[in-house]
């Protein structure tokens, strides 16, 4: 009875409004997809022919990731947080060999490198080795001390340093950038000695030039003057970002309707319609109230998964769920300014929304984690 009562005290402590929050926000990415890939209509359709023109391939497959990545967040729950770091180890070894293999024999797109075919399932380390990053930089502060210790720190980094360097070579700068934010981030509010943030923003200031010349694409340098003037290249390196703008313009207040009206997406002005630009796709059929009450919906799970971590008695949990709440703070930043032109174009997915099972299944884990340290952010008194 002892155990059963341990049971029923964790499950009253699981937080499903933030499996409320994902499963809606969910829908709004299966809604956007169904719209991008929406053959265009010539204006005289009946209802019932509109229905019949939905494109549901890529919204079934979505909703299967759903339903995977929701059993995947069941189970990390269940896992007692504290556990991860015996099973951390494994994990790593696991991504290491996984990221080499991509480096070697993984799908080429886009001139880069970045995810593997397993049958017809195609999958991207780099997006699992997130949440490894996670729970090695949470273990490794766990003790306040050794946020003082440039020993400590450097062995941290050490262990980081082959994901890095494997995730660059793809070439993969976004999803690159996202692990440097997300040990930011713990660092930071882990209460990191100012001495190591200075000599970190004065590194990464010097390194600017380095990566510039040795690192950066030319692909990649474009994406950055593009940033900064969009005019440059119209029809060029621009076009995705100029289209996105006038999708989401174009949307105004109400939006142009579900199944009324062509979208720019079905169009096919809109390029990575249904994963890049999702959050363009949506906006512009649903209008400003629309892409409001997403961005308030990412609010309340952010600001719900913050409060989570204020609550958790246990440092590593803590840690765990700010580098949580680092990491999908700054994809929904990146990616939702990427659209509006006021952040360069990574390719990094929006987390729920954007089409592609890697990172479904990698969000879906990550609050898996967030909802285990809650459920077990109290000390069990009888």
């Amino acid at each position: 009875m002892e155990g059963y009562a341990i049971d029923k005290k964790l499950i009253s402590n699981f937080d499903f409004w933030i499996v409320i929050l994902i499963i809606t926000i969910s829908l709004f990415g299966m809604l956007g997809i169904g719209i991008a890939m929406r053959s265009p209509m010539e204006g005289n359709e009946s209802i019932g022919e509109i229905i019949g023109n939905l494109n549901l391939r890529y919204v079934k497959f979505q909703a299967l990731w759903v339903a995977v990545g929701l059993v995947v967040l069941v189970i990390m729950a269940s896992i007692d947080f504290n556990n991860y770091k015996t099973l951390i180890p494994y994990a790593y070894v696991a991504v290491i060999l996984l990221l080499l293999y991509v480096s070697k024999w993984g799908r080429v797109a886009g001139n880069a490198r970045r995810a593997m075919e397993i049958g017809p399932v195609s999958i991207q380390p780099s997006e699992f080795a997130k949440l490894i990053i996670i729970v090695i930089t949470a273990k490794a502060l766990e003790k306040k001390e050794n946020l003082r210790s440039f020993k400590s720190m450097f062995l941290v980094l050490a262990q980081i340093l082959p994901i890095l360097i494997l995730t660059i070579k793809q070439p993969d700068m976004g999803t690159t950038l996202v692990y440097i934010i997300i040990i930011a981030g713990m660092l930071f509010i882990g209460g990191l000695d100012y001495r190591f943030i200075f000599s970190l923003i004065g590194a990464g200031i010097v390194s600017i030039p380095i990566a510039w010349k040795f690192i950066f694409s030319d692909t990649q340098k474009k994406r950055v003057l593009v940033l900064l003037n969009p005019e440059l290249e119209p029809l060029g390196d621009a076009y995705n970002v100029i289209q996105s703008m006038t999708a989401i313009g174009s949307g105004r207040l109400y939006g142009k309707g579900v199944l009324t009206g062509n979208t720019l997406s079905q169009l096919n002005f809109l390029p990575a319609k249904h994963t890049d630009f999702i959050f363009s796709v949506t906006v512009e059929t649903l209008g400003f109230i629309g892409g409001a009450i997403i961005i308030l919906l990412y609010m309340l799970l952010i600001l719900r998964t913050v409060a989570i971590s204020n609550r958790a008695e246990d440092r590593f949990g803590s840690l765990i769920v700010i580098g949580v709440a680092t990491m999908m703070f700054f994809h929904i930043f990146e990616n939702i300014g990427m659209t509006m032109g006021i952040m360069p174009v990574t390719g990094i997915p929006l987390p729920f929304m954007s089409y592609g099972g890697s990172s479904m299944l990698t969000n879906m884990a990550a609050y898996g984690m967030v909802i285990s340290v809650a459920m077990r952010r109290h000390k069990i008194r009888f």
